[in-house]
């Protein structure tokens, strides 16, 4: 069975930073691209980043460019991100997406999500 358990959400002030985690179960991990999509309260869903199999491609929303940054360490089935310079249009529940393919986010499992909330 699939699993994608996030962690690492909470309250920061703006300009703060957080780091997100996902580790992942249930399938070869290393085969396939992994990612974050966000959804601000009331709005639709959003792509952020993501990572290709191996780590070494990553692609970020221009929102988040130079701000963010994704990782993955294949040894410990588990991805990063790390959000610095936060903005309060930053709040966000994220969630970490499994992708079907390599290199593209072809989302085909979703985790439950952790909070971001940027405030002062």
């Amino acid at each position: 069975e699939v699993q994608l358990v996030e962690s690492g959400g909470g309250l920061v002030q703006p300009g703060g930073s957080l780091r997100l985690s996902c580790a992942a179960s249930g399938f070869t991990f290393s085969n396939y691209a992994i990612g974050w999509v966000r959804q601000a309260p009331g709005k639709g869903l959003e792509w952020v980043s993501h990572i290709n199999f191996g780590g070494g491609s990553t692609y970020y929303a221009d929102s988040v460019k130079g701000r963010f940054t994704i990782s993955r360490d294949n040894a410990k089935n588990t991805m990063y991100l790390q959000l610095n310079s936060l903005k309060t249009e930053d709040t966000a529940m994220y969630y970490c997406a499994k992708s079907a393919h390599a290199w593209l986010l072809m989302i085909d499992y979703w985790g439950q999500g952790t909070q971001v909330t940027v405030s002062s």
